[in-house]
């Protein structure tokens, strides 16, 4: 359904100009001298031709065929000309033209307009406020940014038109080809969701890559990315991941899950590979096109200098990669093939006298052995053989094995030639060997999540659904857990020191007491939380003491009375939270709990809902998770009951999307086999 935005028979041009400073002229031009084959029609009542097409004087005279149009006139007349346009049959329209709501309150109302006009005639619109497509293969250029890349097979869609516009050039610079480029603009029709499945279907799209400063609407973007994911690798990079300021949030989890989480966790689930530059974007896609995915992460390096070399491993090291050992064999080939002064264990140094053969049987040799998943070259620049010597070598080597290979024939000005090679032999190259790290990291996380399983959201039983709608409706969020399966020492609310007493003894010795107010979210933070209570005596004691301190610090705050709860062994402490996102839905947090929990922010986040094996990859993402399978002196935990917490707080976040925020701080979790509790819950509804 979008393919008249790249592949139309053709194309209208309404404000075409004879200026060749003006914006209507560069369209034109990049029609003539990117060799569109199809229509081209300017349309301007004022000129008889442009660089040799005869113009119209509007939209309703133009011949067939024409199946786009692209809008470069002012702002105020472009709902009239997508009128003129539906009128005259045109279904697919690019809007460059910026006023809209990007500017303000009378934009938005215009683009509003224009989008009312569009939905009339069942007409497809791009923009408005962008810079148009490309497509390499066609070829097609409606764009007015002068160049056009090479063809190629990586997809661009992006959300801002001045990053295309870099990329041209760009891509003109290093000699990187692309398949498609969209500038997407104000989206006020067609999506990024949209635009990326649209690629998925392209034959010379290998990768596809995107821009985003946010989504359309989150589930279905994540539905797309990952039908996009099964079939191409799909890299993005997103704008804004900052908060933008401070905001009041009701718990731990509101502070600690915001929108960039909420991101992550939605990609990652979608088997988005999630760039943090335009860089590493393209590195990735450049390695992802060309060269095969890794089985794991041991690394074979090739080098004729140790600097460089030392830099890739702090790199691939720091990535989460490692170096590959060796076997004797591959060793003992190597020894006498190159110099005596070299080293043949991993790194393999070949020294700066080596030239392209020794490279060639060096290479060859490391991808032969099968502790290798990847292989690097590095090549410090030297005077005494031609780099594109080398690059053939490494081009040949590779296309032998089944197996990745990065190139790091470092240096600019006098590599050239080399880089011509390698992009030819599809070896992607780096100028610094730190930069690979993070591809192969990528390469590898791409080939992870295509062998993984992933297991359907978790079924979840023994829930009581009227009671929790009862517990719900009162706030209750103790009793909605309990309603969910979820465990709570034996609590008791009290208003007074004498009654607290009571039913201290009630519960049994020892006990906590924990401050009853609205006005405190984080009552540790203010003493409204004492420990090991072992009598009567100093419970009416501690009631005291938590009670005046809660006023002293707020003279006005709501104090009902405390709670007493039953003193649990030690374990582990978990956070374990959920907040609706804006375009997500319920995101889940869990990692250390405890009152230092935002000091050392050591949560990972997901997407819900979840199955028991994405809430057990969730937790292990986090230290909390590594101490759970036991650490040095500290004893491993209850694994199969802590994530059942997760799973099942995850659920309330799905089917309660009025809660805004709740949170478990701390869930105890005990020795394996003896269960995980709730100690204390807060939450806020809409």
């Amino acid at each position: 359904m979008l393919e008249s935005f790249f592949k139309p028979k053709g194309v209208a041009v309404v404000g075409a100009s004879r200026d060749p400073h003006k914006l209507g002229y560069g369209v034109v031009r990049n029609l003539s001298e990117y060799r569109y084959k199809g229509a081209v029609y300017p349309v301007n009542a004022s000129a008889t031709e442009i660089l040799g097409f005869p113009c119209f004087a509007s939209v309703s005279l133009v011949p067939d065929p024409v199946d786009l149009a692209i809008l470069v006139v002012p702002a105020d007349q472009v709902p009239a000309m997508v009128e003129q346009c539906g009128k005259r049959g045109i279904r697919h329209i690019i809007v460059t033209s910026g006023g809209f709501s990007e500017t303000g309150p009378e934009g938005k109302l215009r683009e509003q307009q224009l989008k009312q006009v569009a939905d009339r005639y069942g007409i497809r619109l791009v923009g408005p406020n962008c810079v148009g497509s490309i497509d390499t293969h066609t070829p097609l250029n409606t764009t007015f940014v002068v160049g056009m890349p090479a063809q190629g097979d990586i997809g661009l869609t992006s959300q801002s038109g001045a990053m295309v516009a870099a990329v041209i050039d760009w891509a003109r610079g290093t000699g990187i080809g692309f398949s498609r480029l969209i500038s997407l603009g104000n989206q006020s029709d067609v999506t990024e969701r949209e635009m990326i499945a649209s690629m998925i279907s392209d034959p010379h799209t290998k990768v596809i890559t995107a821009y985003v400063e946010g989504v359309s609407d989150g589930r279905e973007f994540m539905a797309v990315a990952e039908e996009a994911a099964r079939k191409k690798p799909l890299i993005v990079l997103k704008g804004g991941t900052g908060e933008g300021g401070a905001r009041a949030v009701a718990s731990h989890t509101g502070s600690l899950a915001g929108s960039a989480e909420a991101y992550q966790a939605a990609f990652a689930r979608s088997g988005v590979l999630t760039a943090s530059t335009m860089e590493e974007m393209f590195d990735w896609a450049r390695a992802l096109a060309w060269q095969p995915l890794p089985k794991g992460n041991r690394i074979g390096v090739l080098t004729n200098a140790g600097g460089p070399a030392i830099l890739a491993v702090d790199a691939l090291e720091a990535a989460g990669l490692r170096l590959a050992q060796l076997t004797d064999e591959t060793k003992s080939h190597l020894r006498p093939r190159i110099p005596a002064a070299g080293s043949v264990n991993n790194p393999v140094d070949v020294l700066a006298g080596s030239g392209p053969a020794t490279y060639a049987l060096a290479l060859d040799a490391l991808l032969s052995d099968p502790t290798v998943d990847a292989a690097v070259v590095i090549q410090a620049p030297q005077d005494w053989f031609l780099a594109e010597s080398l690059a053939e070598v490494i081009g040949e080597v590779a296309a032998n094995h089944k197996k990745p290979v990065l190139a790091a024939i470092m240096g600019m000005a006098t590599v050239q030639k080399a880089l011509e090679i390698l992009h030819r032999k599809k070896v992607p190259n780096f100028s610094f060997p730190e930069r690979m790290a993070s591809t192969l990291k990528a390469m590898l996380t791409r080939r992870n999540w295509l062998d993984g399983h992933q297991d359907p959201p978790a079924v979840i039983t023994g829930v009581d659904h009227l009671e929790a709608q009862q517990a719900l409706q009162n706030q209750d969020f103790s009793r909605l857990l309990a309603a969910y399966g979820i465990r709570f020492p034996k609590t008791k609310p009290v208003a007074d020191a004498k009654t607290a007493a009571l039913m201290a003894a009630e519960i049994g010795f020892p006990v906590v007491m924990k401050l009853d107010s609205p006005d405190f979210s984080h009552k540790s933070d203010v003493g409204g939380v004492l420990l090991n209570l072992k009598s009567a005596e100093e419970v009416t004691q501690a009631f005291e003491t938590i009670t005046q301190m809660a006023r002293m610090i707020k003279p006005d705050a709501r104090i009902s009375g405390v709670l007493i709860q039953k003193m649990m062994p030690k374990g582990h402490e978990i956070l374990v939270g959920m907040k609706q996102d804006a375009q997500f839905g319920p995101l889940v947090v869990a990692g250390t709990g405890g009152v230092e929990v935002e000091l050392i922010r050591d949560v990972a986040s997901a997407i819900a809902p979840l199955s028991h094996q994405q809430a057990a990859e969730l937790l292990s993402k986090t230290i909390a998770g590594r101490r759970l399978n036991g650490w040095r002196n500290i004893q491993p935990g209850d694994w199969n009951a802590v994530t059942e917490v997760i799973v099942r707080l995850a659920q309330i976040g799905v089917d309660f999307p009025e809660i805004r925020e709740l949170e478990i701080n701390p869930v105890l979790v005990l020795d394996p086999g003896n269960g995980a509790w709730a100690l204390d819950v807060r939450g806020v509804v809409q």
